[in-house]
């Protein structure tokens, strides 16, 4: 059974969160950032919902993202990567205090979809709430060749952290 308080019974929108992928291969290691990490979190159906455009994603070199974009990502085919889940269980949020959360979902990208559950800390600010995650991702897993030209050494694990700030619509 549900309790509506003030954190239930509401959702969340985040419209800039941040994310970053660090890859971190033998001879070549960069990260890759955007700002412009689209999120729902929906305590009273407990459901959450994540979406990146992949053509946000900036390494610093604007040549390794046209190649990240066009040969690997093949974002004109496969523009966004998105997760859909829901928490294992709903938080108790207090003020200040950094709850740890478990989501479970779906994680889709590149046309292939895989199960991933992913941890993550939810902290209430001021009647919005910040999320801070870190999983990772094979891209093999997801159909993305790994190149292996030594400039754009890509490792086959992938890092992903999340920092996003939430707010009631």
């Amino acid at each position: 059974m549900l309790i509506c308080s003030e954190a239930y019974c509401q959702a969340y929108k985040s419209e800039k969160g941040q994310i970053e992928f660090i890859s971190e291969a033998p001879l070549n290691s960069f990260t890759g950032k955007s700002s412009s990490l689209k999120g729902l979190m929906d305590f009273d159906k407990n459901l959450l919902d994540f979406y990146l455009d992949l053509n946000t994603l900036k390494t610093g070199i604007g040549l390794r993202d046209r190649h990240m974009r066009e040969n690997y990502l093949e974002t004109d085919k496969f523009p966004f990567a998105e997760f859909t889940g829901k928490l294992e269980t709903l938080p108790t949020l207090e003020e200040g205090k950094q709850i740890e959360v478990m989501a479970i979902g779906k994680f889709k990208i590149h046309g292939v979809e895989k199960d991933l559950k992913v941890p993550g800390i939810l902290t209430k600010k001021n009647k919005q709430l910040n999320l801070q995650a870190n999983f990772s991702i094979l891209l093999g897993d997801f159909d993305i060749a790994v190149p292996k030209v030594v400039f754009y050494e890509l490792a086959e694990e992938q890092l992903v952290r999340i920092n996003a700030d939430f707010a009631m619509p």
